[in-house]
């Protein structure tokens, strides 16, 4: 699939070490990975889109070939406008399933050019979420597994 522009959305609230796993084998794939962070503000992110954007840019830096942006549109019509033949999910269970399989039934109606693939987590991280390492680091617990250094650090000025 060499040639495509491959686009990874996400809330990446924070950026964990599942999300690195992806980014790094979609670079063996894709020419181009745009990890694309969506605003969110309805979700109530722990860290600001700018924080979140700064974040994804400094642990996807040894990645030449990974552009990190923002979006508050539909995911299919960011993916559309930059070029993108590609929309990757992770799927880290059966439970992410369901949902992901509704969403790209949606998106292939609105937009049938553009495909969804499903990458799953190596075995280390496939029970890892971004939600599951801020629980951990409110109550003071070690991060440093699920996340990179920078996150730790953005994760102690926090809590």
């Amino acid at each position: 699939m060499k040639d495509t522009v491959a686009v990874y959305p996400g809330t990446f609230d924070p950026f964990t070490r599942g999300h690195e796993d992806l980014v790094r084998r979609a670079v063996g794939i894709f020419d181009h990975v745009i990890v694309a962070i969506a605003v969110s503000a309805g979700k109530g992110p722990l860290f600001s889109l700018d924080e979140r954007i700064a974040i994804a840019r400094e642990v996807l830096q040894p990645f030449p070939t990974v552009e990190v942006a923002s979006f508050n549109t539909l995911l299919i019509e960011f993916a559309r406008q930059r070029g993108a033949k590609v929309v990757l999910r992770g799927l880290r269970a059966v439970s992410d399933f369901e949902y992901e399989v509704q969403m790209t039934s949606i998106n292939r109606k609105l937009c049938p050019e553009i495909e969804t693939l499903f990458l799953t987590p190596t075995e280390e991280y496939s029970s890892l979420s971004s939600s599951v390492v801020r629980e951990i680091a409110r109550f003071g617990g070690d991060v440093s597994r699920f996340v990179h250094p920078t996150v730790i650090d953005r994760l102690q000025q926090k809590f």
